[in-house]
């Protein structure tokens, strides 16, 4: 069971570690990249004990933009030759 159900909003991003971060109550930090959060995971876990918790955040936030559009191929245009 999930220690605890935390916003996204929350947690702060966390440069050095290249990952959101919530205090855990050992002293450490719960941690959870944003390549985690693209592929759907929703634990974030503390590297010094055995407690997690469950982040809520909307997926499409952090989605790419360029795999969200549907694949549109290239107009094709017209050329002259002479």
């Amino acid at each position: 069971m999930s220690y605890d159900d935390v916003e996204i909003e929350d947690m702060e991003w966390n440069d050095e570690l290249q990952a959101y971060t919530y205090p855990c109550p050992c002293g450490d930090l719960f941690q959870i990249t944003k390549e985690d959060l693209k592929l759907g995971e929703e634990i974030a876990r503390c590297p010094s004990c055995t407690l997690y918790i469950t982040v809520v955040y909307n997926m499409e936030d952090f989605m790419d933009k360029k795999t969200s559009k549907p694949f549109e191929p290239a107009k094709q245009q017209s050329v002259t030759v002479a």
